[in-house]
């Protein structure tokens, strides 16, 4: 059956180490994934982007950089996902770096509060401004879900409630313990979050994939995913704003685990994040596999 999609572009680099990711949806958009996701069938709401706003230097709040400029994304994309998912469509968020998907998590328990997130990074982004000192927000989105503390009070209350999410709704998927702070190594175990390995993903990406959807389906009636594309290889495929090689998952193992993600009837949303235009020109056609990648996995 044809799903029905909302895409929303959310060219935001507020929250990241630098410029670049704010270029990310409308690079997707001319590798034709919303051409590919109307010839795999699916209804399309193209909702368009947001105005662009790209990262700069924040001298007067540097270990929460552009705080402001971060939670006003938020809240227009807490809209426009409240909006796509009362109208029954799958709301499709093109980040922007990964705090967009606050605005996804937000908007979506307007509509429904019996939601689950499969958080889908190599990283944790459980960090706090008083935990970190570089200060950039799109590694601290799920601390700010789970009103960790050490967060910024008025990021953690852009939703209907605060914490947005309890420790219940959130799996980790392709998570690599390595890349953890010895703060987020803490609050994972504290809290006992749901965790796949990025080995386990490796050994049979399919197959954890299923289980984590297995996982949320079996206590919730909806769920959604983020995707921050640095669990990929960049030597692999050089797609992300963070530049690790030889570590995360091949392109191949992404694509798998994605497909497997998003199968299900109860998703509700999928945030994509993390998307460096300027590093993946370094590869020939890669902007154009991913978007096919995306269309062929939330439209199978």
């Amino acid at each position: 059956m044809p799903r029905k999609i909302a895409v929303i572009g959310v060219p935001s680099s507020a929250g990241a180490y630098a410029i670049g990711q704010e270029a990310a949806p409308a690079a997707l958009r001319a590798a034709g994934l919303v051409p590919r996701l109307r010839a795999a069938g699916a209804d399309v709401d193209d909702t368009g982007d947001s105005p662009i706003w790209a990262w700069r230097p924040d001298r007067v709040r540097p270990r929460a950089q552009n705080l402001e400029a971060v939670i006003d994304q938020v809240r227009a994309t807490r809209q426009r996902v409240a909006r796509a998912t009362r109208d029954g469509r799958i709301a499709f968020v093109l980040g922007g770096d990964c705090t967009v998907g606050l605005g996804t998590v937000s908007g979506v328990l307007d509509v429904n509060e019996s939601v689950g997130m499969i958080y889908f990074d190599l990283h944790a982004d459980m960090n706090t401004p008083a935990s970190v000192n570089d200060g950039a927000l799109d590694w601290m989105g799920v601390a700010h879900m789970l009103a960790l503390d050490g967060t910024e009070p008025d990021l953690t209350r852009v939703g209907r409630r605060v914490p947005l999410l309890g420790a219940e709704q959130i799996a980790l998927f392709a998570h690599g313990l390595e890349s953890a702070t010895p703060w987020e190594k803490e609050q994972i175990e504290r809290m006992s979050l749901a965790r796949i390995s990025v080995e386990d993903v490796r050994q049979d990406a399919a197959a954890a994939a299923r289980d984590a959807v297995a996982g949320m389906r079996s206590r919730f009636s909806q769920y959604l995913v983020h995707l921050d594309v640095d669990v990929i290889d960049f030597t692999d495929a050089p797609l992300s704003e963070n530049t690790g090689r030889n570590t995360g998952l091949s392109f191949g193992a992404a694509a798998q685990a994605l497909h497997a993600l998003l199968a299900d009837e109860g998703l509700v949303a999928l945030t994509v994040a993390e998307v460096n235009p300027a590093h993946a020109i370094a590869e020939e056609g890669l902007l154009e596999r991913f978007a096919a990648t995306l269309a062929d996995a939330i439209q199978p």
